[in-house]
């Protein structure tokens, strides 16, 4: 009797433990989730997921499971998932499916990243947009076309670090003590050129100067001998046809003025021949200033090494012998 009902109480136990577990797995598995609202997402590749997947609303726990993992009817290439999620997860229009796992070996389990807040909720059977999940197999894929690139680009790496050493000596050749004499001593060659000139622009000004000075007086005479020219013609056109004392008068006043007129041209011209060879000379001046400065330029321009390397021939001391 004590057996059988101790048998009895084992079987009982047994079933319950039976139910217990086979509840726990149908509500881990969503099949009691009546009140669970569906949702289809399409996925290229599913990461494996399948039928009781987890499913995380923003990484946190789960809030539903995985119903349905099959090929897309409509399009083979991409897999559909169908999940439930409990009622009052903030599913938005705007949220985006996802494939994705808490560690690098833990399981895979589909993601739901939130929507904006404004975004209205996704209705019970709307389709999520989705990123595509890149599995293991898929990174040693682009690992390994990679691998040509990567070998160009150190190849081409190592080429531009020859060119920049090639570049870097010549810039140290060039800032070499040598060089940096030579154009210490290309730059004392234009300022002495510049100082060359300089005296003969200074004269040239002086004289112009001179020049001025001296025609300016004349200038002044003859622009009034002038003056006194047009008022006798218009005092002859006045009285002409008059025969009166003022009229001889007048052509005496014009006489005098022509006089006068002619010393002022007479001096002009001697003023002139005398100022001619100092004219001459400023002319020859400001044209050898010219060729000087139109010189330099051209050789900077067609020689610009000369500014580093002295192009001049090294002067020798009196008793040097010269090498053939």
């Amino acid at each position: 009797m004590n057996a059988k009902r101790e048998q009895a109480l084992v079987g009982l136990f047994v079933l319950v433990a039976v139910a217990l577990l086979t509840a726990t797995v149908f509500l881990l598995s969503g099949s009691f989730g009546g009140t669970s609202i569906h949702y289809r997402t399409y996925f290229n590749n599913a990461g494996g997921l399948g039928p009781g997947s987890e499913v995380r609303y923003a990484g946190g726990p789960p809030i539903g499971r995985v119903q349905k993992v099959e090929s897309d009817p409509q399009n083979p290439t991409r897999m559909e998932v169908d999940f439930s999620v409990q009622p009052g997860v903030p599913v938005k229009t705007d949220s985006v499916a996802t494939i994705t796992s808490n560690s690098p070996l833990g399981d895979n389990f589909l993601g739901i990243i939130p929507g904006t807040a404004s975004a209205p909720s996704a209705p019970a059977g709307s389709t999520l947009k989705s990123t595509q999940y890149i599995g293991f197999a898929d990174v040693v894929g682009l690992i390994g076309d990679l691998g040509p690139n990567a070998n160009d680009l150190v190849k081409n790496l190592n080429d531009r670090t020859t060119e920049l050493k090639e570049t870097l000596d010549r810039v140290n050749d060039l800032l070499n003590a040598q060089n940096r004499a030579n154009i210490s001593a290309s730059l004392g060659n234009v300022r002495g050129m510049l100082e060359e000139d300089r005296p003969a622009v200074h004269s040239a000004i002086a004289n112009l100067d001179q020049t001025t000075a001296k025609l300016g007086p004349l200038i002044d005479n003859f622009q009034k001998a002038s003056q006194e020219a047009n008022d006798t013609l218009s005092h002859i056109d006045a009285t002409i046809g008059e025969d009166r004392p003022d009229l001889h008068q007048a052509v005496e006043s014009l006489r005098q003025a022509l006089g006068s007129a002619s010393t002022l041209t007479d001096q002009l011209n001697s003023t002139l021949n005398a100022n001619a060879e100092n004219l001459d000379e400023i002319i020859d001046n400001l044209r050898n200033i010219t060729e000087n400065l139109n010189s330099f330029t051209e050789t900077i321009k067609t020689r610009p090494y000369t500014l580093i390397r002295s192009s001049g021939i090294k002067p020798r001391k009196p008793g040097e012998e010269t090498n053939p």
